[in-house]
């Protein structure tokens, strides 16, 4: 019995730990997102795109999440150049580079992208 109260407590911390590392980084998520939307308007992504209707309506973003894996976001984001010879895309203009974003302006901005399911 006291062998079976020891692994019933362990189990409980177990998942209490598992639980509080879970809420850890859905916290972290909703900072990296709320740091990828404010890239999003800091770099004036909307005067080509949109998102929830806000925005050029010729390149909405909603769904991209469910659409484009992180990498292919990614892509967009740091080489546009190579992804529109990738995918074909003919959309007028093209995406231009996107020289002024920071490593973890883009690593924001995938989450927030990744986030538009």
């Amino acid at each position: 019995m006291h062998r079976s109260r020891h692994s019933y407590a362990r189990a409980v911390l177990a998942i209490s730990a598992s639980v509080a590392m879970a809420d850890a980084a859905g916290a972290q998520d909703a900072a990296l997102i709320k740091k990828g939307q404010d890239s999003y308007n800091a770099q004036k992504c909307a005067v080509c795109h949109s998102v929830a209707g806000t925005g050029s309506k010729s390149n909405p973003l909603d769904g991209v999440g469910a659409k484009l894996s992180a990498d292919d976001i990614r892509g967009w984001i740091t080489d546009p150049v190579a992804m529109t010879k990738k995918t074909g895309s003919q959309k007028k203009p093209p995406m231009p580079k996107n020289a002024k974003v920071t490593p973890a302006d883009v690593d924001g901005l995938v989450a927030y992208m990744q986030s538009l399911k």
